[in-house]
């Protein structure tokens, strides 16, 4: 058994423990009401959007509208946008990310390429020898639509350059505060459903708004299917930042109730451990106390 010094020692480990997951705990707490708030305020622009080229899509011959809505007759290769985080002490975040990832395209025919965003998933696919060709890392906090309007364009690029025939995005989508789901979404070429992914009923299509576009169809493709790309991943990552604050506070406010019942555990050791070594002290004094006595009388 530990001495009790040993015990104390491990006491103040865990304590101190505890802070530090109690400080992260909070710290998470305040960005993820950040977080949380930036999604909301992205997600009505993301609908109002998707709405529009949607209906632009829908238009005949949607296969020579515009080259990103074009089906490729037979796919030859796969490029993948893995949303992560760069930090641990999240949980099982990230695992879920590359978990999912190799569910959906570890037996893939086709030969499969990845653009990393956030460290954590980088070294998770490096570390699987995946083929990874862009890697972005060290976003801020709060980043803007130009902040990672590079990654949608890479994956334009590769797209029109004929490099990849589908691009496909992974990313977690924040629900709630206890529940994150990851998500795959097919990005390029574009599909045409409606914001849930159902095909709208012939009502639904009757309803639906009718709009007058200036200046002609070609042109706004030319600018609005680019730039919705490159916010559907601006869209993706802002999902991410919030589950992934979100999921180590909940991590983080496990540690401390772990930690906090493995001091109460420690504690009630500590005790014993304490007790013992007075019980044995007295019991010391009380032999010599007896045994010095019985030497007076023998005198």
């Amino acid at each position: 058994m530990a001495s009790a010094r040993e015990m104390r020692m491990r006491i103040r480990s865990v304590k101190n423990i505890s802070q530090v997951t109690r400080a992260l705990e909070a710290v998470s707490a305040s960005k993820v009401r950040k977080a949380m708030a930036a999604v909301s305020s992205t997600r009505a622009y993301s609908s109002k959007a998707w709405q529009v080229l949607t209906h632009i899509a829908r238009q005949p011959g949607r296969e020579n509208l515009h080259p990103l809505l074009t089906r490729r007759p037979m796919v030859r290769n796969l490029l993948v946008l893995v949303v992560s985080g760069d930090r641990g002490l999240a949980g099982a975040y990230n695992t879920n990310i590359i978990r999912c990832v190799n569910q959906r395209f570890g037996t893939s025919e086709a030969p499969v390429r990845y653009i990393a965003v956030g460290r954590k998933g980088r070294d998770l696919l490096i570390r699987r020898r995946k083929q990874v060709i862009a890697e972005f890392s060290n976003l801020p906090a709060a980043p803007s639509f130009a902040d990672v309007s590079a990654i949608g364009r890479m994956a334009v690029d590769e797209f029109l350059k004929g490099e990849v025939d589908e691009v496909h995005l992974v990313y977690t989508d924040f629900i709630n505060m206890a529940r994150q789901e990851t998500v795959v979404k097919k990005l390029l070429p574009l599909e045409v459903n409606d914001e849930d992914g159902r095909v709208e009923s012939y009502e639904q299509k009757r309803l639906t708004a009718a709009y007058i576009y200036e200046p002609a169809e070609r042109e706004i493709l030319d600018e609005i299917v680019p730039r919705f790309t490159a916010l559907q991943v601006y869209q993706a990552i802002l999902e991410s930042l919030a589950s992934e604050h979100a999921a180590r506070m909940v991590a983080m406010s496990n540690a401390t109730e772990n930690a906090l019942e493995l001091v109460g555990g420690l504690q009630l050791q500590y005790n014993k451990a304490r007790q013992q070594t007075i019980t044995n002290d007295l019991l010391d004094i009380a032999g010599g106390a007896e045994a010095l006595a019985k030497t007076i009388a023998q005198e």
